[in-house]
C-alpha cells in the first residue's frame, strides 16, 4: 500500500471557491527514500523501507549506519515499513507528495497527545460522584470497583484511573483537500493524531 512518511505541522483553514471555509491539517510529507527493497523470496514478504528526514552520521550507530550505507543513502531519523507498494521501486529512489492527489481518501496513523495519569472522569468519561448527602470530597471518584464475594475480585480490563495518550492510532479514510508538491505539503480534512512536529504515517486508503 503507496504512502508516505510526514511530520504535523499544524491545523489552519483553506476557503473554497464557494466561500466556505474548511479545517484542515497541514503535514509535511517526504520527500521519503527508499532505503530497502523486502521481497518475499529473501524477507518473507513484500515491503519498501522509507527514510524521513535526513540527520548527521554522528547521530546514528553503527549497525544502522552500515545498513544506510549499503543502500548507497544519506543517514535518515525516521524509518517505515509500507507492505505490497505494488510496482517496481529502486533502491534509493526518492518518493514524493505527487504520488497522492486531491481528493484522495487517506489513512493517518500516529502517536496520540501522552496526557499522563488521569482519573476516570477525563479517561473514560464517566459522570462522578453526587455533591450531596453528605459526600464532600468523591465527585470525580470511580465508585465501587469490585464484585460481591463471588467471585471476589476485580475482573480484568475495568474502567479504571491511569495513563492517557501517548498510544498509536489510526484514523481512517480522511479526504486530501489540497496537495501542494512544491513545498512537501499536504492539507488534510479534519484533525489528525499526535502534537505539532510529530511524525505520522500517510497511507493510501482503500478508495
Amino acid at each position: 500500500m503507496k504512502g508516505l512518511i510526514g511530520k504535523k505541522l499544524g491545523m489552519t483553514t483553506i476557503f473554497r471557491e464557494d466561500g466556505r471555509s474548511l479545517p484542515v491539517t497541514l503535514v509535511e510529507a517526504g520527500p521519503c527514500r527508499v532505503v530497502q527493497v523486502k521481497t518475499e523470496e529473501v524477507d518473507g514478504y513484500n515491503a519498501l523501507q522509507l527514510g524521513f528526514e535526513p540527520i548527521k552520521e554522528k547521530r546514528v550507530n553503527k549497525p544502522l549506519l552500515g545498513h544506510f550505507k549499503r543502500a548507497g543513502t544519506s543517514p535518515y531519523r525516521v524509518l517505515r515499513e509500507f507492505r505490497d507498494w505494488g510496482g517496481e521501486v529502486k533502491l534509493g529512489s526518492e518518493i514524493k507528495v505527487d504520488i497522492f492527489s486531491p481528493g484522495d481518501t487517506v489513512d493517518v496513523i500516529g502517536i496520540s497527545k501522552g496526557k499522563g495519569f488521569a482519573g476516570v472522569v477525563k479517561r473514560h468519561g464517566f459522570r462522578g460522584g453526587p455533591k450531596t448527602h453528605g459526600q464532600s470530597d468523591r465527585y470525580r471518584a470511580p465508585g465501587s470497583i469490585g464484585a460481591s464475594s463471588n467471585p471476589s475480585r476485580v475482573f480484568k480490563g475495568t474502567k479504571m484511573a491511569g495513563r492517557l495518550g501517548g498510544k498509536r492510532v489510526t484514523v481512517r479514510n480522511l479526504v486530501l483537500a489540497d496537495v501542494d508538491p512544491g513545498k512537501n505539503l499536504l492539507a488534510i480534512k479534519g484533525p489528525i493524531p499526535g502534537p505539532p512536529k510529530g511524525y505520522v504515517i500517510i497511507r493510501k486508503g482503500p478508495r
